[in-house]
């Protein structure tokens, strides 16, 4: 999605994308910690992409994105049920710190259309369940733990980020090495996670974890978790592996929200499981905007906005200028 909408002469096919969603689901189900969100988003901005290549008379002085963007943010509202989650996941991670606005409507209307659909064939249940009113209030200590999350969910972005572009490097292997190495230390990683927790943490989407962060951990044992999980994420990729990445971070910053509230403010670790949620996200594909909304929208609970945007904020501030993705562009000369 990013390439094509940087590069007008990079082709975003259907016919690519049948072949990507059948290795997801391949990669999903051999239990690699990826996300579908990738090949839904890929999907939604190729049949944009499509339909507005097919109808140049309809949109005639439009910008040659715009479907682009707006099946993006389809993709995305869809796969997470969340649908301002999907237009302004789809306008900001274009660019650090901007946002592509001219596609803003769009983008909105296709999201709130994925989303409907979704919903349609499935319910309206968010992904993401936790046992609180979602109408909580949090103290103002709890502002500072937010400022403290989003500092180390930075430090973990950019370790993880720096670990995701090594393992695509690795990519340039041959596949025979590839899948053999990945396969073996994915093996090594399962038996040594089982061997810690009791639990399968390093295989699967991660909606595991958040079950397991319900119980309680000591500060160690959270972060062997993070380090097997991040080094899970990275080996599949590096073996050939297709899925998304928004995933991964929402967990990795699970765990990580989950250690700072055993610090911080025990009394509430549901808190700062969700702000680590959103600040993990929001530095890692430097969207913060996105992370924030996608914490409201896929778990319900709308009323922890407010410490979550002093997380996604402190984390953007840290994050710096690195990024989970080599194609996103700075915003100057951009519109």
């Amino acid at each position: 999605y990013l390439r094509a909408f940087h590069d007008p002469e990079y082709p975003v096919r259907l016919r690519a994308f049948m072949g990507r969603m059948a290795a997801a689901v391949t990669t999903l189900g051999l239990g690699g910690p990826m996300g579908l969100e990738g090949p839904s988003m890929y999907g939604g901005s190729a049949l944009g992409a499509m339909m507005q290549r097919r109808l140049p008379k309809a949109f005639r002085g439009a910008d040659h994105r715009t479907l682009l963007v707006a099946g993006a943010a389809a993709g995305v509202a869809a796969i997470f049920k969340a649908p301002a989650t999907g237009a302004i996941f789809a306008l900001e991670v274009p660019y650090r710190d901007q946002m592509a606005r001219r596609m803003l409507l769009p983008a909105l209307v296709a999201s709130a259309s994925g989303y409907l659909v979704f919903v349609a064939l499935s319910n309206v249940r968010p992904i993401f369940t936790f046992q609180t009113d979602g109408s909580a209030t949090f103290e103002y200590k709890d502002l500072a733990g937010a400022i403290l999350i989003g500092i180390c969910c930075a430090i973990g972005a950019r370790t993880f980020s720096r670990l995701i572009r090594y393992a695509k490097g690795f990519t340039l292997r041959p596949i025979g090495l590839r899948v053999v190495l990945s396969t073996a230390l994915l093996a090594l990683l399962f038996v040594i996670c089982r061997g810690l927790t009791g639990e399968s943490l390093t295989i699967g989407s991660g909606y595991g974890v958040i079950v397991w962060l319900a119980q309680e951990h000591t500060i160690w044992l959270l972060a062997a978790v993070l380090v097997l999980r991040c080094l899970a994420t990275a080996t599949t990729l590096a073996g050939g592996g297709v899925g998304g990445l928004f995933i991964p971070l929402v967990v990795g910053g699970a765990i990580v929200g989950r250690g700072v509230g055993d610090i911080v403010n025990p009394l509430n670790p549901t808190l700062y499981v969700l702000l680590g949620m959103a600040a993990f996200l929001g530095a890692g594909y430097r969207v913060p905007l996105a992370a924030v909304m996608f914490v409201a929208e896929a778990t319900g609970q709308p009323g922890f906005i407010v410490p979550a945007l002093f997380a996604a904020v402190a984390a953007e501030l840290v994050m710096g200028r690195q990024s989970i993705t080599t194609f996103q562009r700075s915003p100057e000369g951009s519109s």
